[in-house]
């Protein structure tokens, strides 16, 4: 049987007995009937040649299982073994502008991850139905921020056309709502300090509902604006609108003067909601654009 080259194997090996040879043994000798005389045997010496050497079935043994392990080397380790699986896994070029494809092969299956960058691929991956749709949309957004813009248009048109403005320029002010001391409870207005036949403007668009002289206010005119509210100009010297006359803000409509109970010129202007009850006109004025 012939041995493949084997890989070597590194193991104790087992304790051998002595081998005798017995062919050189002497015959025993022959005593007298009834004793026996004790020989020693020359040959229970080992030959020193032999000394070391495994026995036969031990050398058998080692053989076999080279053999054994020399077959499973060659049927596992073979050179193909790696060359039976192709590569299929190829690089992305940056040359022609897209991102490019890769793939991946496992064996027999094959998962295949593409990706482009290029906007004519997106393009063409673009549903028409949903573009339309967004087409839509984004038309009746813009119509409604339009029509939401004209109202808001309308809107400032409005405030600013209702702005008030003061009644005097400059703008000092002497006493101011709520306050107590000269008064028979509080002050129920605002006291715009100014010298006699300076110009007094209406604070707002309105109609003249009153025109005449009022007790403690002196000569007072009463301008009634579009929701209800009166302003009162008190203390005046000259009055020159009348009653159901349309005012706008900023148009002259008397002069300071120090009519009625006063301590000296000076406009007194009070706001009324709905005719009503005072209200703080520095508030007022300040909501509807009036700046001091």
């Amino acid at each position: 049987m012939t041995v493949a080259p084997a890989v070597a194997v590194t193991a104790p090996l087992p304790i051998l007995l002595d081998v005798v040879d017995s062919s050189d043994r002497p015959a025993p000798a022959v005593t007298a009937a009834g004793k026996r005389r004790a020989v020693r045997h020359a040959a229970g010496r080992r030959n020193p040649l032999l000394k070391g050497v495994p026995s036969a079935p031990v050398l058998l043994g080692i053989a076999t299982l080279a053999v054994a392990v020399g077959g499973a080397v060659s049927s596992a380790g073979g050179p193909d073994l790696a060359s039976n699986v192709p590569a299929q896994l190829s690089a992305a070029s940056a040359l022609s502008g897209a991102s490019g494809t890769g793939s991946v092969s496992t064996l027999e299956r094959e998962v295949t991850v593409s990706r482009d960058s290029r906007q004519q691929a997106l393009a063409e991956s673009t549903d028409p139905e949903l573009v339309e749709a967004a087409e839509a949309q984004a038309k009746q957004r813009n119509a409604a921020l339009a029509q939401f813009a004209e109202q808001a248009q309308v809107q400032a048109d409005k405030i600013a056309l209702n702005q008030w403005v003061m009644p005097l320029t400059p703008v000092v002010l002497t006493a101011r709502y709520g306050e107590y001391g000269l008064w028979a409870s509080y002050h129920t207005g605002l006291d715009f300090n100014g010298n006699t036949g300076d110009p007094i403007m209406s604070v707002a668009n309105g109609v003249v509902t009153f025109v005449g002289y009022d007790g403690s206010y002196g000569n007072k005119t009463v301008v009634t604006l579009e929701d209800g509210t009166e302003i009162w100009y008190a203390h005046q010297t000259t009055q020159s609108v009348s009653v159901g006359e349309v005012v706008q803000a900023g148009e002259v409509i008397g002069t300071v003067g120090a009519t009625g109970n006063v301590t000296g010129s000076h406009l007194h202007l009070e706001v009324r909601p709905g005719g009503g009850d005072p209200v703080d006109p520095y508030q007022a004025m300040l909501v509807h654009g009036a700046v001091f």
